[in-house]
């Protein structure tokens, strides 16, 4: 009998911390969280914190350092060897980013360059090399059940066809970067007939720390908070279907353009 699983990596904060909890809060499936320079019990206390009727069996923390390949590859390992037989990941979002905004070429910073595409591209790479197995073998996979999701979470400012203002060039860059991973990632998968897609979303401005200082200058009703986001992409990515795969998809459902 098949084991679907859920896996959003980072999860300790904001969006993604969000998206751990709807998961815990609205299936029944086994979720793994990832989190990094944290004590795991307070950890766990937070994502569990005011979730009534939660099986706490339901969730698993597994150490991951985003800037470690070597932390990365041993995340993986960690979570094979907790898996029980004929495990498969059903929905998995990847929500690493950073934000450096730039407002003219003179403010690029060398080091905030390399952070950022680190964290914004690199770190989505490995997660695809030594986590992508994970995803459902074709004899995992009934007729009748839905596609796997590795989802990415992207940004509409890395489309280069709807950039009409410039600035933030190191993350435009970045976020333009990941949607080409997106879209490699994904024709592999349909190249080795995996049940499974892989696609970008966009969840709107979310009310964290990686926007708080745009937070007065976003429009009224335009600034989200993270269980609103988190859960409008979880519905917006459930319902995608394979006609759909390889490209980034906005809270509404709507498709960002390249």
């Amino acid at each position: 009998m098949p084991n679907p699983f859920v896996l959003v990596t980072p999860a300790t904060r904001g969006l993604s911390l969000a998206l751990t909890r709807h998961f815990l809060r609205t299936t029944d499936l086994p979720v793994y969280a990832t989190y990094r320079q944290h004590d795991a019990g307070t950890v766990r206390e937070k994502m569990l914190s005011s979730l009534s009727n939660v099986d706490p069996k339901r969730l698993s923390l597994i150490p991951l350092d985003l800037t470690s390949e070597t932390s990365i590859q041993e995340a993986a390992s960690m979570l094979a060897d907790s898996l029980p037989d004929d495990s498969y990941l059903h929905t998995g979002f990847f929500a690493g980013g950073m934000l450096h905004p730039e407002k003219q070429p003179a403010d690029i910073d060398f080091a905030a360059l390399q952070e950022t595409f680190q964290i914004n591209v690199l770190s989505h790479l490995l997660l695809i090399k030594h986590f992508g197995n994970f995803l459902p073998k074709t004899t995992q996979h009934a007729s009748d059940q839905p596609l796997a999701k590795w989802v990415h979470v992207s940004a509409r400012v890395g489309s280069i066809s709807d950039n009409r203002r410039g600035g933030w060039y190191s993350y435009r860059a970045s976020k333009a970067a990941l949607n080409q991973v997106i879209r490699t990632f994904d024709n592999h998968l349909l190249m080795r007939k995996s049940p499974a897609i892989c696609v970008g979303v966009h969840p709107g401005t979310v009310k964290t720390d990686l926007s708080k200082e745009f937070w007065n200058s976003t429009p009224k009703g335009q600034l989200f908070e993270p269980e609103y986001a988190s859960e409008k992409l979880i519905d917006v990515v459930g319902s995608l279907e394979e006609n759909q795969r390889g490209r980034v998809w906005d809270y509404a459902g709507k498709e960002v353009p390249w």
